[in-house]
């Protein structure tokens, strides 16, 4: 047995049968509310908010992750000093240094020699580069029949030692705060000279895409009230804004439309919160639609029309003019309940 709406649409195919959504059920589902919210743009102060608890790229995708369910990403910036971006988090310290006195030995994934010592491995994997070095080498100067036969006996040789590069080389090329959000896709802005030039950036920097229209959702990560001024900006000229901070509600969260904490965004539970707030922006934006305000300035203009067209019907009876002005006087000095 078919709906009902299908059984109408297949014998009266003239008629556009639409089904109306409930944004309230549409709400209770995380996964699959499938609306969009606005344009984001994400702005981080890693001077106040460095990811301290886990690991920096992993903290940074999350991020991108959470911004992603609130609308189209646009582009993510982080702010900070030279000195911040230097920083070596302990999250990346520990698997990566492997010095002296390592638990388990570092093994060299091309020969197979065991090494107690992180350092001794790199040293020894010089050799195994000039080795590669020789190799690329021979292909190149190679032609013809040659080339195809060395291409085909080195191959396995020069794949085996790219697995091993990728292990040991690539994850010490860069280890700092700046190269882990790098990888992550968050792009960089270096504020040189006093501590606060990162907080001036970053204010400019929100100020400037809020007059260009850039973006339609603001995401804050921040814990510093000093943005408040710029977040009750972007409120007034109707754009969205999301601050990300600590646990609790502090002032900074309190100008915002939604605030999620740094451990909501780690744990990916603002990801699944993220469509919920979009559908409240959504019922909030229509409900102001909808909303009744009094606008004595437009109710006084109409009634000075009113008057200037009855005036004009009536300029040829004084009487009816006289009578008009009575009953005027009349609606003004008493209650409608007493009026003949």
């Amino acid at each position: 047995m078919l709906p009902l709406f299908r059984r109408i649409s297949a014998q009266f195919p003239c008629l556009a049968v639409r089904r109306i959504h409930n944004t309230l059920v549409a709400a209770a589902s995380p996964a699959g509310t499938g609306v969009r919210g606005p344009p984001v743009a994400v702005f981080w102060d890693l001077d106040n908010m460095p990811p301290n608890s886990t690991h920096p790229y992993d903290a940074a995708v999350r991020l991108r992750l959470a911004a992603y369910s609130l609308g189209h990403l646009r582009f993510a910036v982080a702010h900070a000093t030279p000195q911040t971006l230097r920083r070596i988090p302990a999250a990346t310290t520990a698997p990566r240094l492997q010095e002296s006195g390592a638990s388990e030995p570092c093994v060299c994934r091309v020969c197979g020699r065991n090494f107690f010592a992180h350092s001794k491995l790199l040293n020894h994997f010089k050799i195994h580069e000039r080795e590669h070095a020789k190799r690329l080498g021979r292909i190149e100067s190679a032609t013809g029949g040659r080339y195809v036969r060395l291409k085909s006996q080195l191959n396995m040789k020069m794949e085996k030692y790219r697995k091993a590069a990728r292990e040991i080389l690539i994850p010490r090329v860069g280890h700092t705060l700046g190269d882990e959000l790098r990888r992550a896709g968050i792009s960089i802005q270096i504020a040189e000279g006093r501590p606060s030039a990162a907080h001036q950036a970053l204010t400019e920097h929100m100020a400037e895409t809020i007059q260009r229209r850039r973006a339609g959702c603001l995401v804050l990560v921040s814990k510093n009230v000093g943005f408040a001024g710029i977040i009750r900006e972007a409120r007034t000229r109707c754009l969205k804004t999301v601050v990300v901070g600590d646990d609790g509600d502090g002032s900074l969260k309190r100008c915002a439309d939604s605030s999620f904490s740094w451990k909501d965004i780690v744990s990916g539970k603002a990801k699944l919160e993220a469509g919920s707030a979009v559908l409240k922006w959504k019922d909030k934006d229509l409900l102001k639609k909808l909303e009744w305000r009094n606008q004595p300035e437009l109710d006084q203009k109409e009634g000075k029309l009113m008057g200037s067209e009855w005036g004009e019907m009536n300029s040829g009876d004084e009487s009816a003019s006289v009578e008009g002005e009575g009953l005027t006087a009349k609606r003004v000095s008493q209650p409608w309940w007493k009026l003949n």
